[in-house]
């Protein structure tokens, strides 16, 4: 299992290891050549002398045209030191290798995807020896996954999708399609590691305190395997109230205003499929009244 958000950025494609293609696909519209095998790569990229680099993850992916050698790299922040190390990277394992490499960059918010974007030039200004031009997937491109049988066709790309717009305003409607498509799963071992991995990946974020709340507190099959281990006495009162608690945290990740007699509505509610209506009403609502109307 994953440790942290930064991790879970690339992981993710070692779990699924045909997400890269579809993902490719979805967001930049790339047609990689249909893959025979793919396993995961070496990252160590250390050379004879003591520098010790290493990529996130590195991928081997076999089709019958020719093997190729895909670099993810989890990207959370600008980072100066990453101008000099991705073009090392890709022409440390071409050299190596002799086969096509191709630099993937995945990040959590706009900003840092725009940057990564940006070619790496070596060379003469207007005649560079080397040009390094990252693939990059971030929430600008990855489509935001907020119906709940869009995800339950591919939970790893909603999963995916999740993680890159952990920050954005869409995460909570993301969130909720999620756990809705997670029950679907027969599975509910398979459910339960993508609802950790979820919740590890979300970082110390918001987003996070949501799927808590979301996993804590509904009657998804799920969660029980990991959370309610059996544990019986004042579950439909300690039930009522997290989902209470969930509306409530939606609605302010969401920005709506909340007067105390409407807190002490969502509150006092015991009605279990009430308020997991207000869930999923607070998902898209701009004002209590979309909660309740």
């Amino acid at each position: 299992m994953i440790t942290t958000a930064h991790e879970a950025l690339h992981r993710i494609f070692q779990d699924d290891n045909l997400l890269f293609s579809r993902a490719l696909r979805n967001a930049l519209g790339v047609d990689f050549p249909t893959p025979r095998a793919v396993s995961v790569f070496t990252p160590d990229l250390t050379d004879i002398k003591p520098v010790a680099r290493h990529a996130d993850t590195v991928l081997l992916i076999e089709t019958d045209e020719q093997n190729h050698l895909l670099v993810i790299e989890s990207q959370t922040k600008e980072s100066d030191s990453k101008r000099y190390s991705w073009p090392h990277y890709v022409s440390y394992l071409y050299t190596t290798h002799k086969v096509p490499v191709t630099l993937l960059v995945v990040c959590p918010d706009a900003a840092t995807a725009t940057w990564a974007r940006a070619p790496i030039r070596i060379g003469l200004p207007g005649y560079p020896s080397q040009i390094t031009r990252p693939w990059v997937l971030g929430p600008d491109n990855v489509p935001p996954i907020t119906d709940t049988e869009q995800a339950a066709e591919d939970i790893v790309w909603a999963v995916f999708s999740a993680l890159t717009h952990r920050l954005g305003d869409k995460a909570d409607d993301i969130l909720v399609a999620l756990a809705e498509a997670l029950n679907t799963v027969d599975d509910p071992g398979i459910a339960g590691y993508w609802a950790e991995f979820t919740e590890i990946g979300l970082g110390n974020t918001a987003a996070r305190d949501i799927w808590r709340n979301l996993m804590s507190t509904l009657t998804y099959h799920y969660p029980s395997q990991l959370r309610l281990q059996g544990r019986e006495e004042g579950r439909e009162e300690g039930r009522a109230e997290g989902q209470a608690g969930a509306v409530l945290e939606i609605l302010n990740a969401r920005g709506v205003d909340v007067s105390e007699d409407t807190r002490a509505r969502i509150t006092d509610c015991t009605d279990h499929e009430l308020l997991r209506t207000w869930i999923r009403r607070a998902a898209t609502a701009t004002s209590v009244e979309d909660l309740f109307g």
